[in-house]
């Protein structure tokens, strides 16, 4: 099993910056993707970022150049800083772990609320 926690949403206006943060713990040794995901009210939940332990990065065409993922060597805690954020980057944002435990989409936390707006 691998438990995830996030932390660092909030409100923040138009043009601003956030930092999440997402601890893992249990079976971290089983993760072999890192990833970010958003869910806007009414939307489907879709891929922000995410970290593969090959080192491939990957990003949503709505966030490219304005956020960035990053994770600790240990791969316990993965981090998502938001810069230039815009109201329609509102949405609930979750942290995924794919391990090789369970098939895909693999853990999810248990969400963090991220709203921009003036």
């Amino acid at each position: 099993q691998v438990q995830l926690v996030e932390s660092g949403g909030g409100l923040v206006q138009p043009g601003g910056s956030l930092n999440l943060s997402c601890a893992a713990s249990g079976s971290i040794f089983s993760i072999y993707v890192m990833g970010w995901y958003r869910q806007a009210p009414g939307k489907e939940r879709e891929l922000v970022a995410s970290y593969s332990t090959s080192g491939t990065l990957n990003y949503a065409d709505s966030v490219k150049g304005r956020f960035t993922i990053s994770i600790d060597n240990a791969w316990k805690t993965v981090y998502l800083q938001m810069n230039s954020l815009r109201p329609e980057d509102t949405a609930v944002y979750y942290c995924n772990a794919r391990s090789h435990i369970i098939p895909p989409p693999g853990y999810w936390g248990q969400g963090t609320r991220v709203i921009v707006s003036s």
